[in-house]
């Protein structure tokens, strides 16, 4: 097996998982079967319990595992599911070797960073990529912080124990521009490998993050001054539009065939690139629409990744330009709010925790209901419309969620009875893949053409089956169900053109080649009932 590490100087944010992602799919064209994972150095054990301001959104996968954002671009980009085993943190790392000094694993050794520390994070790059050709680790932060110091030893320790052509490192740094100088400057990108080289990892390949084109003058300088050859300095200025253009633009930089190179892998170019046609879709949609993401983190692009993504793929799979309205629900209580609402051919209410903006939600899944225009709601959306349902078609004076009012005395939505006695926020939600059964004829058993779907949840509330024939009385169906629970995972209404909401995240499934069926249909319900769905001028 092959190995890439992927780290990180200068500055965070630097776009090392999506660098990561592209590479992974290149790679994936040569033929070669592909894993990426992630280890971070913060102390928390997983991003669950982080807020979403600080970290984005939580990304959960296939066993319920929380973790970072970037494994969402890894399952985006590349074909292969993941699972916990392609998550690590500090806090796992220390959580697991202090467990084995309380058990007595260490034979009564001082427990040490080296090797102690060291041979964890070994242990778990070996873990993460069984029965694949080539796992891409990305190391999390900067190159220099003092809590990343333990994995980057541990990948030094790992490159010498694995041999020259079986490990890559990879570095991603920032190229600025000064204007006042009127040209890129160099020295960051030096010191970052500076202090790379200090630890004993000398880089194989720079990516070089600027937004100005790196002219063969620099190149030669970062090559003499880094210890790398020309050709492997490698240009990544921000793509003109859209994230799904990187492959194509590390491709012509030759980076596939450099590191094809370094690892002595001898494999054909590609026949056919399936990127091409995603980008082409995007560039050239023949039809337009205007949808608005109700919600309560909109200010944080990244609180909202996956929904956002998962539009994109579903204009690609209907050739439709999708323009997002982000309308910040506190925004839509306020007096005259519902005109954030007007003009929008679909309405989509996404996830979320706490009562702050609910009302605004609300009033938008009314409004989506009552002018007939198509709505989505994804795991606390379908919540809201419940409760909106309740409201105002079933008359329930006080609908609402237990997670909103403790003591409600008509809790259409509650807390699940094995979630009560749990008193933990950590890694204690309703996590992971779990089966829902599909209604024969619904919107979801057209859009998914199957009877049975499996998809990712992350919740402690559920709706009420105790309103479940009040509510279809109401003209709600109940077009998807958990068989062994009897839990409402999927409704739709009757008299509505397209009204669907759905308990689980169907934005953790979606990928540019391949839209989730339930965001596909909605776009398309979009471009046929909404005020678009016109043609692109």
């Amino acid at each position: 097996m092959k190995y890439i590490f992927v780290t990180g100087g200068v500055v965070s944010s630097l776009g090392k998982g999506l660098t990561a992602a592209a590479l992974g799919a290149l790679l994936e064209m040569r033929g070669l079967k592909v894993r990426i994972q992630k280890f971070d150095p913060y102390l928390n054990v997983d991003p669950g319990t982080m807020s979403p301001f600080q970290h984005g959104e939580v990304y959960v996968l296939e066993d319920g595992a929380e973790t970072d954002l970037d494994l969402g671009h890894y399952e985006r980009f590349t074909s292969g599911k993941l699972s916990r085993l392609n998550s690590l943190s500090s806090g796992q790392v220390y959580e697991s070797v202090i467990q084995r000094e309380r058990r007595g694993d260490y034979l009564g050794k001082t427990v040490q960073v080296i090797p102690h520390v060291t041979n964890e994070i070994k242990e778990r790059i070996s873990a993460g990529g069984k029965d694949v050709d080539v796992l891409i680790t990305e190391i999390g932060g900067t190159t220099g912080d003092i809590e990343g110091l333990p994995f980057l030893e541990a990948m030094r320790q790992f490159a010498h124990e694995a041999g020259p052509t079986d490990v890559v490192f990879i570095h991603v740094t920032l190229v600025p521009y000064l204007a006042a100088a009127g040209e890129l400057k160099s020295k960051p990108t030096q010191q970052s490998v500076a202090k790379l080289r200090e630890i004993g990892i000398q880089p194989d390949v720079l990516v070089c993050r600027c937004d100005h084109p790196l002219d063969p003058d620099l190149r030669d300088k970062l090559s003499l001054f880094c210890n790398v050859p020309v050709k492997a300095v490698i240009q990544c200025a921000d793509v003109d539009h859209s994230i799904y253009e990187l492959p194509l633009a590390l491709q012509e930089e030759g980076l596939d065939e450099l590191v094809l190179g370094l690892l002595d892998l001898k494999l054909p170019k590609p026949k056919h690139n399936v990127w091409e046609n995603v980008v082409r879709r995007i560039l050239s949609p023949k039809h337009e629409v205007t949808i608005g993401v109700v919600g309560k983190y909109i200010e944080l692009q990244d609180a909202y990744k996956s929904v956002y993504e998962s539009i994109t793929h579903a204009g690609i799979a209907n050739n439709c330009h999708v323009n997002v309205r982000r309308i910040d629900a506190e925004d839509v209580e306020k007096p005259k709010g519902l005109a954030l609402l007007r003009g929008l051919d679909g309405i989509l209410v996404p996830g979320g925790f706490g009562d702050r903006g609910t009302e605004g939600k609300i009033a938008a899944a009314r409004y989506a209901r009552e002018k007939k225009i198509p709505y989505y709601g994804l795991c606390l959306g379908l919540q809201i419309a419940v409760i909106e349902i309740a409201r105002n078609v079933l008359k329930i004076k006080g609908a609402t969620s237990t997670e909103f009012e403790p003591s409600a005395l008509e809790p259409v939505i509650n807390m699940m009875e094995d979630q009560k006695k749990i008193f933990d926020k950590g890694a204690s939600m309703r996590l992971g893949s779990y089966e829902c059964a599909l209604l024969a004829g619904s919107r979801a058993a057209r859009a998914y053409k199957t009877a049975s779907v499996r998809e990712r949840h992350r919740h402690r509330y559920e709706v009420n089956n105790a309103y479940v024939s009040r509510l279809q009385k109401a003209g709600v169906v109940i077009s998807g169900l958990n068989p062994r629970r009897n839990l409402v995972e999927i409704i739709e209404l009757k008299d509505h053109p397209w009204f669907l909401a759905v308990q689980f995240h169907p934005e953790f499934q979606s990928k540019p080649n391949h839209a989730h069926p339930l965001f596909a249909a909605f776009i398309a319900a979009c471009m046929k009932e909404g005020k678009g769905g016109k043609k692109k001028k």
